[in-house]
């Protein structure tokens, strides 16, 4: 069996999502789907283009060998070797793709074939602070984030994520220049309220999880989580620029576990942060971090140092698929995050088959390969490219 072409695509932008992916097509029929995780924020066009790049070298190549073609793809592109997120990107979606096939042609899902176990996979709640699901509301006022936090636990969530200054007091976005430390009492007190009032309404049980989406700088970070320690926070999410001085510096002040990870790619990066214990949870999204093969592996360096993992998911249904066939294999584990972006109609319609959590919590899908594909209707727009 060979890899006989390679579809890529950017997709038509679905809400803030312009998901980039490939389709990889063996000469026995069977094919595989990935995604190159950079469709929200600016970098769809890099990621395509690293794609176009990358994919002639897969072409012939036999696609269960996925180890062979990842170390091909990492040292034959020049750049990938301690490169950043387009390159890996670009790998992820193909190694992505490489698993489903693997899956398929062994009529298993990928979390059998990585020795895991069908069990739930607990999910929280992300990015309260613009609403969930139809309950749209994007929260100025403290009573506005209690209203949107107690509309997830309506769905069985026991966890829950809110970037608690991305919205101004007036609704629009909060000027990042005003997050740099040290902080003015003011932001420091709207922020202390909105984060009180989420406690007050969901009680001393539900996990909370702080999101800061590295716009503070770690002063900041410091000095926002010491004034919310009191309320019984679960971890701080990307306090500030991810370098390892900088993040020894923000666990030791704030307190609290530290969580990161979104922007740190492959186990060569990965490696300084857990040898000198500066993150608590790694956060490496399958579809930027160089795939299941790469990721596996950076979840495994971070259980030698007793490190759990919450893989960061921002794409489709298909980088969710992907992320629960990995979790379910993981003895370090911790949680699954599901974003407000992946419940809206306009992405689930991306994907044949996008997973839904119930009562809080995922179970790995049964089908082969990833459990998940790429939906005609999503492959009909957008760039087009074929390699073969």
């Amino acid at each position: 069996m060979q890899v006989q072409k390679i579809d890529l695509f950017r997709l038509d932008c679905a809400d803030t999502l312009c998901p980039v992916g490939c389709r990889v097509y063996t000469d026995t029929g069977l094919f595989g789907d990935g995604e190159a995780a950079l469709g929200y924020g600016r970098g769809s066009f890099a990621a395509l283009g690293a794609l176009r790049d990358l994919a002639p070298l897969v072409l012939k190549a036999g696609p269960l060998a996925h180890e062979q073609v990842w170390e091909r793809l990492y040292r034959h592109s020049f750049w990938a070797q301690n490169g950043g997120p387009a390159v890996f990107a670009a790998i992820s979606a193909i190694d992505m793709a490489l698993w489903d096939i693997r899956g398929k042609y062994f009529g298993v899902p990928v979390w059998q074939l990585l020795g895991g176990v069908k069990r739930p996979l607990r999910a929280y709640a992300s990015q309260l602070q613009t609403g969930w699901k139809s309950h749209r509301q994007s929260a100025r006022t403290p009573q506005q984030y209690a209203e949107n936090a107690l509309a997830a636990l309506e769905d069985g969530y026991t966890a829950l994520k809110i970037d608690f200054l991305e919205i101004a007091p007036d609704g629009g976005l909060f000027d990042r220049r005003a997050l740099h430390g040290p902080l003015s009492r003011s932001v420091v007190r709207l922020f202390y309220d909105r984060v009180a009032a989420v406690r007050r309404a969901v009680g001393e049980e539900i996990d909370l999880i702080i999101e800061n989406h590295g716009n503070t700088d770690t002063p900041a970070a410091v000095q926002l989580a010491q004034a919310v320690r009191e309320l019984g926070i679960w971890f701080l999410e990307e306090g500030n620029t991810p370098t390892p001085q900088l993040l020894r510096q923000l666990h030791a002040g704030a307190g609290l576990p530290i969580a990161h990870g979104e922007r740190i790619y492959t186990r060569w990066q990965y490696a300084t942060y857990l040898a000198d214990g500066s993150i608590q949870i790694i956060q490496p999204d399958i579809g930027t971090a160089g795939g299941i093969t790469e990721v596996k592996k950076i979840c495994d360096m971070a259980a030698t140092s007793d490190v759990a993992v919450q893989l960061h998911v921002c794409g489709t249904g298909l980088s969710t698929a992907a992320a629960l066939q990995l979790e379910a294999a993981l003895p370090n584990f911790l949680v699954h995050e599901h974003h407000i972006l992946q419940e809206r109609p306009q992405n689930r319609a991306l994907t044949l088959h996008p997973a839904s959590p119930v009562q809080g919590a995922f179970l790995p899908p049964d089908r082969p390969g990833l459990g998940d594909s790429w939906s005609p209707l999503a492959m009909a727009d957008g760039l087009h490219y074929t390699v073969q």
